[in-house]
């Protein structure tokens, strides 16, 4: 068998002293490149890095962490079944798709709290953690982001210690009050997640709607539900069947707009009958069978802006905070209709 045909996995796997030959430098050099360490220059980076993309060495994960770095990034989501969380981590995948660094998801499991999921990670030495996380106390993430960048997502306040990306959520839901409002609607409910604090999303959009209700004159109505599409489905079959029902439902995310578009199916109801708007601007949402009326808060470019975010602190060694705000827009479609007149 000749050696071009022996199977790669059997041939000698390039050591950090082969990395230094082919780049001319010290084993030291090569080192302190794969850790980030300060007091390289940019020549010799580049050097290393493309006797590394050349030899294909893969230095040991373990090793990596001892020395500083195990080029992971940690994502710690409250739970898994939101589609909006998909997207943002599609935007992160992309966002390190050009390094050497992957993505480790760290999602809530009930018995897990937001706490004990970014304790692990850290424990992992990822090198940077993105944190979509309401409930912990600023205290407590300003000592996490003592030991590892920080990036959190959704979060209404500012801190010297870590960086933010939020949306204006109040805005977005001055877009969804606009629609309804303007197509006539005056009974409107919101759907939504009990908030544990207010500097999360769901708390602004909620202190926005009932704001918004009440300079109109009108009732507000809330309905707190679990995270799940069928907590929706449930709640609005039963406010659906109720005495003087909704004209219009503004869900607190798409996944449970979802969710009462089913219950609003399954009633031999549509949109002339109640008028659905969500938020996120899901990729279902686009579907023409769904169709929801929705705001959209570009969860891919939340993602890429977090890595981005993340490699200033790791590469660059940047220490003063970054607040990113986007601004939503509301996307119109189906879902949502003037209110039946008579």
């Amino acid at each position: 068998m000749s050696e071009d045909q022996v199977d790669s996995r059997f041939r000698k796997r390039p050591s950090i002293s082969d990395v230094a030959l082919e780049a001319g430098v010290s084993r030291a050099a090569v080192s302190k490149v794969i850790r980030n360490a300060y007091g390289v220059s940019p020549a010799m980076r580049k050097r290393v890095e493309t006797a590394i993309d050349r030899l294909g060495y893969r230095p040991r994960v373990a090793a990596r962490a001892m020395r500083g770095a195990s080029f992971t990034i940690g994502f710690e989501i409250p739970h898994i079944g939101n589609d909006f969380f998909t997207q943002i981590m599609e935007g992160a995948t992309t966002g390190l798709a050009a390094s050497r660094y992957q993505l480790i998801i760290a999602p809530g499991l009930g018995y897990l709290n937001e706490t004990t999921v970014l304790e692990a990670l850290v424990d992992r030495q990822v090198d940077g953690v993105i944190a979509i996380s309401s409930d912990v106390t600023a205290d407590w993430l300003g000592q996490l982001a003592k030991h590892v960048p920080v990036v959190v997502l959704g979060r209404h306040d500012h801190s010297g210690e870590w960086d933010t990306i939020t949306d204006d959520d109040a805005a977005g839901v001055d877009l969804v009050m606009d629609h309804l409002l303007g197509l006539g609607h005056q009974r409107i409910a919101h759907l939504t997640l009990r908030p544990s604090t207010d500097l999360g999303a769901h708390a602004v959009r909620l202190m926005a709607y009932r704001s918004r209700m009440e300079q109109a004159g009108y009732e507000p109505q809330v309905v707190y539900l679990h995270t799940s599409e069928q907590s929706a489905f449930d709640a609005a079959r039963k406010l659906l069947k109720g005495n003087n029902p909704p004209t219009a439902i503004f869900a607190g995310h798409d996944t449970l707009a979802i969710g009462v578009l089913r219950a609003i199916a399954e009633l031999g109801l549509d949109a002339e009958d109640v008028s659905v708007v969500g938020y996120d601007n899901i990729n279902l949402a686009g579907h023409p069978l769904i169709s929801l009326t929705t705001v959209d808060q570009f969860g891919f470019e939340v993602g890429v802006t977090a890595i981005d975010l993340l490699m200033e602190r790791i590469r660059n060694g940047r220490r003063s905070p970054r607040h990113h705000q986007l601004d939503p827009q509301l996307r119109i479609r189906n879902s949502s209709r003037p209110v039946r007149s008579g």
